[in-house]
């Protein structure tokens, strides 16, 4: 079963991906679940995203489309990327979850994916 493990960080995490004193630490701690993810043969694809100032939100209510620049949600924690896995069940994906860095300084929200088809 197919299980997205989202990551919501913090704005400081945000900014520790490029100061130069805290992206050492930053990156090999995602590098390091990465790899682990993989080694375990769990991985089934994911992506980080920039930071939330870089969105762009939509609703067409009523068929009228209105852009707002940014996220539309105001939170102390912001998507800022989400890893795929292929595990046999929900136990697994929390076990995996807890082992992500942004456990420890924002949030991870673990949910099932749709299959299509």
């Amino acid at each position: 079963m197919k299980f997205a493990i989202m990551v919501y960080e913090t704005a400081e995490d945000f900014s520790n991906r490029s100061d130069a004193a805290a992206q050492g630490e930053y990156w090999a701690a995602y590098s390091a679940y990465s790899k682990a993810l993989k080694e375990a043969g769990v991985a089934a694809g994911g992506t980080a995203l920039l930071p939330p100032d870089t969105a762009t939100s939509l609703r067409s209510p009523a068929g009228k489309r209105h852009i707002q620049d940014g996220p539309f949600i105001e939170a102390k924690e912001q998507l800022g990327g989400m890893f795929l896995i292929d595990v046999p069940d929900l136990d697994i994906a929390l076990q995996w979850a807890a082992k992500c860095p942004s456990a420890a300084t924002g949030g991870v929200e673990v949910r099932p994916v749709l299959e299509m088809g």
